[in-house]
């Protein structure tokens, strides 16, 4: 009796639901289900049609499907009717499942949701109530939760309808109605397992994927932004990989959007929690979020990530963070080699040139991957920051050309370029002249061959063959080199402008020297004129102007000292590069200390080199300045022991190598040899020293043999002639 009662129940229920579907298309309103008028036409035939649209049309292929008879079912058991909004719902999703677009949204329209939203509020929070209380002590909500649930799906389906005909403000502010309802209903999220036995999840889980897309699509990154961290900070339930679609396409929106959002407020963190500042900080959590729920393989591995947030690290200039996020990865997320190259280049970024070198010396090994041209020309790279690598840089960029394959031009242009600047450091460390010449002879053609690859089109390559040819004091060609440089790149760069401007120097024309500076100066942003002031005041010096340049020294430290105090404040530098600021200020008050020296102005000398002093305490080139202080002053062995101290410091401190050796020959106190050690010492480092050739041809005039004379000669000949072509700065 029981089975036969349920059935017929069953059929009562569907009798009553189709009279009222009936009752829906005849455009009426609700009824006593006894009352409904049945009609043969549906809504979207009666009351709407386009282009020949008639959902007559293809009745025996599309049929509704069958759940939106069962949820009816479901809703009629519980409440005993259908209402009107209701019917129009399932109507509506039935023309949205056929691809009736515009006649799903002209039945979607007809439901004044804005007049059930307190039943819906309602009976969400007295649903959620029960959930936390697990009490039966409440009233009967309003509605059913299939109910709520079956309207909440038909406002997400207006907003996909409104979407596909490209309304996407409309279907925004659609979606956000249904936030808006469970967000007030649920203000402390929605309960676990809420709604499971019934669409209410997934319809919230589409939305708050979908509400964001409609806002870009819409033009309004703002509002992107706030439902991407509403979606985020709000206990909606979403599953794990939803979430995760979530952050990633956030972080993407926020690095490539071009926009810059206001930081969040989480009220809800710890005054010690991290909060970020701006677009690219945001994106970084969110991406190492993601990162290490793969980890803990609460999501699949997606390559993408580790992709946006190389890309963000890189821009913040955190590289030894994204080191750290690699290294953490499991073993077989990445592979060992791939592992090998890509921390290589994260601690070349962060500055930490010998780690990277150590981890391609790894990958480079015969077991691993020694034919590797990427990271042979990366390792190539990283020993021509080391001269005393240049050797072994020179082993990597061979090997790199000869495992090229052929006619990859591109790839042997950089090969060859790395060949030229290791030749170029591998030959300043050469003993003998004909060494020396011959690696730098060589280098100059490997950067040609290299420049005739790239047609002159490469600027790295322009800036070197500029840069060689001015070390080997050729001028002219050095010149030519260098302001092809600055017509390609369009004065972008500031180390164009002050090689030119150092080139002009070297051939005496100062006058065009500073008209260079001066120009460079115009382009240029205040925080980025540093380098260019100091060549300025530079250039002053070398025309008498010593009061112009004490001016122009007093402008650029003013600039430096605001640098500095935005610099402790926060802002943070690119990792590896310390602090430039205060590694230029510190020469800068070296700088403004000699030309007081120069000036006899003593106290005023002492006075930067106690400015100096409590920047850097331990400062080779200040002992040299104050060693140049106390000789001034003629107190020679105070002198000396200022040099001294710059010694122990930086024992490849060329200065004061040579200024040693000019105050042991005055005090007599020690033997000639001492005294030549020192010169030659400072020419081993840096051959194209004037001050050293200069006292080493008064050493060997000293020594009074006729050998000793044709020495002294020759010295005197070499200093003459770099003294002749020297630049205000050094070209390198």
């Amino acid at each position: 009796m029981k089975s036969k009662f349920k059935v017929k129940r069953r059929g009562i229920l569907k009798q009553n639901l189709e009279k009222i579907m009936n009752c829906l298309c005849s455009g009426e309103q609700p009824r006593p289900v006894d009352e409904m008028v049945p009609s043969s036409e549906s809504l979207a035939t009666k009351d709407y049609s386009l282009g020949g649209y008639s959902s007559r049309n293809g009745e025996a292929d599309q049929r509704p499907d069958t759940s939106n008879i069962e949820e009816a079912e479901l809703t009629l058991r519980e409440r005993g009717s259908l209402n009107y909004e209701e019917a129009r719902a399932l109507l509506g999703r039935i023309e949205y499942q056929k691809g009736n677009i515009e006649a799903a949204l002209h039945v979607f329209e007809g439901i004044d949701i804005g007049s059930i939203i307190p039943k819906m509020k309602i009976s969400l929070s007295r649903k959620g109530a029960h959930r936390r209380r697990h009490s039966q002590n409440f009233a009967t909500p309003p509605m059913s939760v299939h109910a709520v649930s079956l309207l909440l799906e038909s406002v997400f389906l207006k907003a996909k309808s409104l979407q596909h005909l490209g309304r996407f403000n409309e279907a925004a502010q659609s979606c956000k109605v249904i936030l808006d309802i469970v967000e007030s209903s649920l203000p402390e999220g929605l309960p676990e397992n809420f709604a499971a036995d019934c669409k209410l999840q997934e319809t919230l889980n589409k939305t708050v994927e979908l509400l964001p897309e409609l806002w870009k699509l819409a033009d309004c990154p703002r509002e992107a932004i706030l439902s991407y961290r509403r979606a985020l900070l709000h206990q909606w339930n979403l599953d794990a990989e939803t979430t995760a679609r979530i952050q990633k396409e956030f972080a993407i929106f926020l690095l490539y959007s071009g926009g810059e959002a206001c930081p969040p407020n989480l009220r809800s963190q710890m005054d010690s929690s991290f909060v970020p500042r701006n677009n690219i900080e945001e994106a970084i959590l969110l991406l190492m979020i993601l990162l290490r729920k793969v980890s803990l393989k609460r999501i699949e591995w997606d390559e993408s990530i580790l992709n946006h947030l190389s890309f963000a690290l890189s821009v913040s200039g955190d590289l030894k963070a994204l080191a750290n996020q690699v290294e953490e990865l499991h073993p077989g997320i990445i592979g060992r080699r791939e592992t090998f190259y890509m921390l290589a280049l994260c601690y070349h970024g962060a500055g930490e040139d010998l780690v990277s070198l150590n981890l391609l010396r790894k990958l480079l090994h015969v077991r691993e991957d020694p034919k590797c041209v990427p990271a042979l020309l990366l390792a190539s790279k990283v020993c021509g920051n080391i001269p005393k690598l240049a050797e072994e840089g020179l082993n990597y960029s061979r090997r790199s050309l000869e495992n090229l394959e052929s006619g990859c031009e591109k790839l042997e242009s950089v090969a060859n370029f790395l060949l030229g600047v290791l030749l170029s450091a591998y030959s300043r460390s050469a003993i003998a002249d004909s060494e020396r010449i011959a690696r730098q002879s060589e280098a100059l053609q490997v950067l040609e061959s290299a420049g005739k690859m790239t047609r002159m089109k490469d600027s790295c390559i322009l800036y070197h063959l500029s840069l060689e040819n001015a070390e080997q004091r050729k001028l002219d060609t050095a010149l030519h080199y260098a302001s092809r440089l600055l017509k390609l790149e369009t004065g972008s760069n500031i180390k164009g402008w002050l090689l030119l401007a150092r080139i002009l120097s070297a051939q005496k024309r100062y006058v065009d020297a500073e008209a260079v500076i001066s120009a460079a100066l115009d382009q240029t942003g205040k925080w980025d004129q540093g380098e260019l002031l100091r060549t300025q005041a530079k250039l002053q010096i070398a025309q008498g102007h010593l009061k112009g340049a004490v001016k122009t020294y007093g402008h650029l430290l003013a600039i430096l000292q605001v640098q500095t105090k935005s610099f402790s404040s926060g802002k943070k530098s690119r990792k590896g590069n310390g602090n430039p600021t205060g590694s230029l200020e510190l020469e800068v008050w070296h700088d403004l200390a000699s030309v007081y020296i120069s000036l006899s102005q003593w106290n005023d000398a002492e006075v930067c080199l106690s400015k100096s002093k409590a920047i850097s305490y331990y400062s080779a080139s200040r002992c040299y300045t104050t060693g140049m202080l106390y000789e001034s002053k003629g107190l020679h062995r105070e002198a000396l022991k200022a040099f001294t101290g710059a010694l122990e410091i930086d024992p490849t401190h060329v200065p004061s190598l040579v200024s040693t050796a000019v105050v042991l020959r005055r005090l007599g106190n020690q033997t000639n040899e001492i005294v030549r050690s020192f010169l030659m010492d400072a020419l081993r480092l840096d051959r194209m020293n004037s001050s050293a050739w200069y006292n080493l041809g008064l050493h060997y005039k000293a020594e009074g043999s006729a050998s000793s004379f044709q020495e002294a000669a020759e010295c005197f000949e070499a200093a003459a002639f770099l003294e002749e072509s020297a630049p205000v700065e050094p070209f390198r």
